[in-house]
């Protein structure tokens, strides 16, 4: 290992211990309410969850209060609350309607009151909130993001609806997709259709929602086309065009990228999609754009990615990605008095400096500051591009389908990456710096010198106390088992390889797969399920991918809840644990890391979310978050 990197982990480490974190300029971050929920668990029980912010104070507490039927508040608890956010209220008549709030506590004083919320009379003891839906025709909820779109402090849902819709790899014609936008009880603020020139599937469509011009409401951001409709009814470009060939593909006419006002889905702005298909032509030839991508029929040329990343360590940008087979071509824009600007540009064939860069792209990505400098890298699959828009390093490993990103290994400085190789077999699973993209260690899925499938899932959770850190393993090919951080083999049987999520009281990872919450018992290497949502007739989205619409840090305490379309399409059903805490961490949501991977979960191949720093038993404390919190005035917007 050269000296130069041995000084950087030690001045990390040195920053770290004394700090918590390296003192940067503040990133502009949402201003969130306490996300107060209440969950009717029957026998006179409910459990009533609410949110730590990242700003807020060690020492605050709070106060619990209980109405009936609008009558007089009632505290519940005999001191200030400060071990945990939450509380279970005992010997409740649900027949009657139940308002509960809860005020912050400072030196002894109440200096806060949150929102109310209201557990209606004869509310049925079930472990979700239902959003009512109005789902057009033939269409079915997909992926869902989060923002607070309106400035009251809570979350809206924006949801892509889809109808057909068909793989880069399968010729048909598709339905156009559409956006829509929803309070949390179900309110309607807008829809957007995308028309008829935008095709339908994983790889097309990449919706960012989030606060870009840092106004204090979100905005929405996306791939458009002539003929999108925005949510106030007007066309953008020429709806009269139709670019669809007779195979169903879209590779001729303009391309656009707007950013939409999340409140009322209206375009703010719309310029050219950047990258293009082809530099300087709306019609380009099959051979032309096999030169370019290295397929004629739009299989590699078309294939999308998007992010959010704060480049300068303040405010967002918007990351707009074409291609990672063969070409990857990744720009970076600004959002600013109601324009788009574009930042930079990092195209893999612009230079031989570059070309290293090549074919290293996931179905995802993910985006963290790496090198501890406080602002934001793009980590690419197997390739890291700077905030600078310059390539940070390549591990040369290759495409693959999943990627997971944090302090895996608690006992190094810094973040690592897990990821896995989908051919060519000598690192069908691997560890690396995140920094350096060092691989510290790998597992071939074939043997030496021959071709063949990789493995096609993987996953990175603390799901066994006995190890320090995270466990990782893989689904196919010739790896079995899980692996600690050092890569020795700590079992022969592996849970689902899908996604994670916190849920009960301690500081393992639940594993999250279709529609089921599981506790990895790793002393008989089985799942025990905890929760099955398709109990309450919910389904997972993507086929085999087998996603929620969500998994994120909505409501309540630090706990994460999933969100899951009901079979009949009309209902999405946010699910939130009942499980009392034993201690409390500020919200996820405030993780500048976490947040963006809310952001970035819709992204093709969906991945879950991480913090940037370790969740795991004998944990330290999470390092404050340097941001400020940007509150929406309700003349910034019209």
């Amino acid at each position: 290992m050269n000296k130069i990197l041995l000084v950087w982990r030690f001045l990390l480490l040195v920053s770290i211990v004394f700090n918590g974190s390296i003192a940067y300029s503040q990133r502009q971050m949402e201003s969130l309410g306490r996300g107060l929920v209440a969950v009717n668990q029957g026998q006179g029980k409910v459990y009533i969850g609410w949110r730590l912010l990242g700003t807020d104070p060690s020492e605050i507490a709070f106060n619990i209060y209980r109405s009936v039927n609008g009558g007089r508040s009632v505290k519940l608890n005999k001191s200030p609350l400060l071990k945990t956010t939450d509380f279970v209220d005992s010997g409740i008549d649900t027949f009657k309607s139940n308002t509960y709030f809860v005020k912050a506590v400072l030196k002894g004083k109440e200096v806060e009151t949150s929102k109310s919320f209201v557990l209606k009379a004869k509310s049925p003891a079930l472990p979700y909130l239902s959003v009512p839906l109005q789902t057009p025709a033939g269409y079915n909820p997909n992926d869902a993001s989060v923002a607070d779109l309106d400035g009251d402090g809570e979350y809206e849902i924006v949801l892509h609806q889809t109808g057909r819709g068909r793989d880069n790899s399968q010729a048909g014609i598709t339905d156009p997709p559409i956006l829509e936008a929803y309070k949390l009880n179900g309110t309607l603020l807008w829809r957007i259709n995308l028309g008829r020139n935008i095709r339908e599937g994983a790889h097309y469509t990449q919706f960012m929602v989030y606060d870009l011009d840092g106004d204090g409401i979100a905005e929405v951001a996306c791939k458009t086309a002539d003929g999108t409709i925005d949510g106030k009814g007007k066309v953008i470009g020429d709806s009269t065009k139709n670019y669809v060939d007779a195979r169903g593909m879209i590779l001729k006419g303009p391309e656009y990228l707007t950013v939409f006002n999340g409140l009322t889905g209206a375009e703010i702005h719309t310029t050219n999609y950047n990258p293009p298909r082809h530099p300087d032509k709306l019609e380009p030839t099959q051979e032309e754009m096999r030169t370019i991508w290295g397929d004629g029929n739009g299989n590699r040329g078309d294939r999308f990615l998007a992010a959010v990343a704060y480049l300068d360590g303040v405010h967002p940008s918007l990351i707009m990605c074409r291609g990672y087979y063969t070409r990857t071509v990744i720009a970076a824009w600004d959002l600013k008095d109601r324009k788009l600007t574009q930042r930079w540009v990092f195209d893999s064939d612009a230079s031989e400096e570059n070309r290293p860069f090549r074919g290293q792209g996931n179905h995802n990505l993910s985006v963290a500051d790496v090198d501890g400098d406080g602002k934001d890298e793009i980590v690419y699959g197997q390739m890291t591009l700077d905030d600078n828009g310059k390539g940070l390093y390549t591990t040369r490993i290759g495409h693959s389908d999943a990627l997971h990103v944090s302090d895996l290994d608690p006992e190094r400085p810094g973040l690592e990456v897990f990821s896995i190789q989908e051919r060519f077999g000598d690192a069908g699973a691997n560890f690396r710096d995140a920094r350096t993209g060092e691989v510290i260690w790998k597992k071939p899925s074939v043997k030496a010198g021959e071709d063949g499938e990789g493995p096609g899932r993987g996953l990175s959770l603390d799901v066994d106390p006995r190890y320090k850190g995270f466990e990782s393993w893989v689904a196919g090919a010739n790896i079995t088992g899980m692996f600690d951080t050092k890569g020795n083999k700590i079992a022969e049987k592996t849970p689902s390889v899908n996604f994670g999520i916190f849920w009960d009281s301690d500081m393992l990872s639940e594993i999250l797969n279709s529609t089921s919450i599981g506790k990895w018992d790793y002393t008989n290497q089985k799942t025990d399920v905890i929760l099955n949502a398709s109990q309450y007739d919910c389904v997972h989205n993507n086929g085999t991918k087998s996603t929620p619409a969500l998994s994120a840090d909505i409501l309540g305490d630090w706990r994460e809840e999933v969100m899951y379309r009901t079979r009949d399409g009309k209902e999405l059903r946010i699910f939130t644990t009942t499980i009392p805490a034993v201690n409390r961490f500020y919200t996820f949501m405030h993780d500048p890391q976490y947040r963006l991977s809310i952001a970035w979960q819709n992204v093709a191949y969906n991945q879950p979310p991480h913090t940037s720093f370790y969740i795991g038993p004998e944990m330290k404390a999470p390092p404050k978050p340097n941001i400020t919190l940007v509150k929406y005035k309700a003349t910034t917007k019209k």
